[in-house]
């Protein structure tokens, strides 16, 4: 039995690589998360939750320059056939040292109107610092994304991890040293240049030159088109609660509203990385439609994946209250019944989380497009409609409405693909409901009580 895990586990195979690179990505996510537990239960103690709010609000903005910008550099090193080439390459981290300069001006221009529109004036001098960070992430290595394509996770896992803990030990010291939100914004400098100077020293490949080759810039404009306007309906879809609740609620609100969403949507999270580093090799090599042999190898690890998060998720929603209680400061009660909401609202996101990636690894970068502005403007909506009914409990509830109302347009792309798979969709929404009818049930007090915020 031992000769047979460890035979899977070794070896060029596709099927090698997959358990390989499921288990570096999965373990690395998970010590990534403990390293950010304690992280955040240490600096919980040491700040306000009125400096978690701050950062929150500058990291929505961040998120939002990159994502309002992305190219689709990555996606298309990972599934073009000349992800390999370094000319190619080296066009691509041209393209990503020029927008990373860009967006670290755009930051700084920013800067006062943001402030003016939140009311918070520490944002005009905060938020050019932080997006030094931007600049820094521009002149990552492409090498990054040439691991990912052969689904060699392992070394960047571990530098992944020191990055982490290094981190954690320097916030932790400056946190305690400062005692302002400062603390956060300079550690996250630091880790920038942490993880710049680790990819560059450690990991495998030639290094990245300035250089325009015509024919590779072609390409990948014409792929990142769908995808620049995917990621800017992808920031709405993702921070979009975080932009209505940001303007709704006070920093401290806010701040508490952050603490329950990073506990409760690291499974999500975690399945989405997993599905963006993998997935698309795999399907690029195995296309559902290319045979029936190769929809059922997909299926059964559809199943799997779609098993251990909802297991996590489930968890979460359940014992929320009672996480959040055994491990934070009573300040951040409330918390708990945000982990129990986001937990059980995530349900319908858990069925579909593999359907957007066959249509990348196919190029089919237009109906990934289509598929993100749908979300966006469903999730966008139904967040609004529900805040404004139903305050923040209104607007956890609205989240989980738009997944369910998203599935038809998951069902398009997934059968233009080939990736369709009605009977795993049934299994987990029958599993879903039942899990959170019971999450709602155990936790219904602590529920009833966010309808106060």
């Amino acid at each position: 039995m031992t000769y047979v895990l460890i035979s899977r586990f070794r070896g060029s195979s596709l099927k090698a690589r997959f358990i390989r690179s499921s288990v570096f990505t999965l373990g690395g996510y998970a010590l990534g998360q403990v390293l950010r537990l304690a992280s955040n239960l240490i600096l919980t103690r040491l700040l306000f939750p009125e400096a978690f709010g701050m950062m929150a609000l500058v990291s929505v903005i961040l998120q939002g320059l990159a994502m309002f910008s992305d190219v689709g550099v990555s996606p298309a090193i990972m599934q073009s056939k000349r992800g390999d080439d370094q000319k190619f390459l080296d066009t691509a981290w041209t393209i990503q040292v020029i927008r990373g300069v860009l967006l670290w001006g755009v930051a700084c221009l920013l800067a006062v109107p943001v402030a003016s529109i939140y009311g918070e004036p520490l944002l005009a001098w905060i938020l050019p610092c932080a997006g030094i960070t931007l600049l820094i992430t521009g002149f990552n290595p492409t090498r990054i994304d040439t691991a990912n394509r052969h689904l060699l996770i392992g070394r960047m896992t571990g530098l992944d991890l020191a990055v982490q803990a290094l981190t954690v030990v320097i916030a932790v010291v400056l946190a305690w040293t400062l005692q302002t939100v400062w603390a956060l914004v300079i550690s996250g400098i630091i880790s920038s240049v942490l993880v710049l100077l680790a990819y560059n020293l450690f990991l495998p490949g030639q290094r990245n030159r300035f250089q325009w080759e015509r024919a590779a810039a072609d390409e990948l404009i014409s792929f990142g088109k769908w995808i620049f306007l995917s990621t800017i309906c992808g920031f709405l879809f993702t921070q979009g609660d975080k932009l209505l609740l940001g303007k709704f609620l006070t920093l401290e609100q806010f701040g508490i509203y952050n603490i329950g969403f990073f506990l409760a949507s690291f499974p999500l999270l975690m399945g989405s990385m997993l599905t963006r580093k993998i997935l698309i090799p795999i399907y690029r090599e195995r296309p559902p439609s290319g045979s029936l042999e190769n929809f059922h190898k997909l299926q059964k690890m559809r199943f799997f994946l779609s098993a251990g998060i909802m297991t996590l998720c489930g968890g979460l929603s359940v014992a929320g209250v009672l996480l959040v209680d055994l491990m934070y400061d009573p300040r951040y009660l409330p918390a708990g019944a945000v982990v129990v909401m986001i937990a059980a609202m995530q349900m319908p996101q858990i069925i579909v989380l593999t359907y957007d990636q066959a249509a990348l690894a196919l190029g089919d970068s237009r109906r990934f497009f289509l598929l993100s502005a749908v979300r966006a403007a469903l999730t966008l909506s139904c967040l609004y409609i529900g805040l404004t009914l139903g305050g923040l409990l209104g607007a956890l509830i609205g989240q989980g409405v738009a997944g369910l109302v998203q599935y038809p347009f998951f069902v398009w792309l997934a059968r233009h693909s080939g990736a369709w798979d009605p009977k795993h969709d049934a299994v987990y929404a029958c599993v879903g409901a039942a899990i959170i009818a019971f999450a709602l049930w155990t936790n219904m007090d602590a529920v009833v009580s966010l309808s106060r915020q």
